[in-house]
């Protein structure tokens, strides 16, 4: 009898339980979530592990790439409103704001929406658990891959193609890929494999099997936008930036500071914005605090 009499009241008390907890959401107000105000997120062991201090970088703050930026930000916008969007691949030579461009889109499309996932290569070739906790969510992810690349005879990068397209299992809509690379085809590229190219018989470039296959991956990123280095005018211009944001342009010559800066990146056999920033903090050190000046 106690037992049945028990089995009657389990269900009445889950009940009195659910309105008491009605009560006091009404009441005192629903937890908060905590991550409601998270915007970037790194993919480790199957789990979204929350950035509290994402390293955003001002857009505005990258010069020299400027065509290659309002690309990026309108494929961006385009994800951001729900409308189609291109995978992106930023390529090109080192320290040219290739993973400060995709970092910076956080600053300007964070409040409408955008998330950042930071995913290993490893994790591009099955992003089946990924899929699974993203889908659904009122947010738009960018899967974001830094220095992306893959090594001579690593047969790897077949599977990421499938990943990213042909693959059995559909993307969610609000996920698109962003990946960073020194290399435009992502592979090893090797002067025997373009003596394969040919022209037809209609005078059209035919690539050989293994440029056509390196090529294939690249492909499969709809946008790719080039960051390369600049010329002397435009370093020089990147310095003049990052030397009045640091307060040095005012303590020596326009002229010294530019003899300064092209000996630092010659040393460093370098022109590039990540150049201009370091030499303009080193020449800050070599002047020492200002108020010892």
């Amino acid at each position: 009898m106690a037992k049945r009499r028990w089995k009657g009241l389990i269900p009445r008390i889950v009940r009195v339980l659910d309105l008491a907890e009605r009560f006091l959401t009404r009441e005192v107000g629903t937890e908060a979530d905590p991550e409601a105000d998270v915007w970037a997120y790194r993919w480790r062991e199957d789990r979204l592990l929350p950035v509290a201090h994402p390293d955003i970088y001002p857009l505005d703050e990258l010069l020299g790439v400027d065509r290659s930026l309002q690309r990026l930000r309108a494929n961006a916008a385009a994800f951001v409103r729900g409308e189609p969007a291109l995978d992106m691949l930023l390529h090109g030579e080192r320290g040219t704001g290739k993973s400060s461009a995709v970092r910076g889109l956080l600053g300007e499309f964070g409040p409408k929406g955008l998330r950042i996932v930071e995913v290993g290569r490893e994790d591009l070739l099955d992003l089946g658990p990924l899929y699974a906790q993203l889908r659904g969510r009122d947010e738009r992810f960018l899967l974001f891959c830094d220095d992306l690349s893959f090594e001579e005879g690593d047969a790897s990068y077949k599977r990421l193609k499938a990943a990213l397209s042909g693959g059995i299992e559909a993307r969610p809509d609000n996920v698109l890929l962003a990946a960073t690379s020194n290399r435009k085809y992502l592979l090893p590229e090797r002067m025997s494999e373009n003596r394969q190219a040919h022209l037809d018989s209609d005078g059209e470039l035919r690539y050989g099997e293994t440029t056509d296959e390196k090529i294939s991956l690249s492909d499969r990123f709809g946008l790719l936008l080039p960051f390369f280095s600049f010329n002397q005018d435009t370093f020089l211009r990147i310095v003049d930036h990052h030397a009045r944001r640091l307060g040095i342009a005012y303590r020596m010559s326009r002229g010294e500071l530019h003899a300064r800066a092209l000996r630092f990146a010659l040393d460093r056999s370098s022109r590039s914005g990540r150049t201009a920033l370091q030499a303009c903090i080193a020449i800050g050190q070599e002047l020492g605090p200002q108020h010892e000046q």
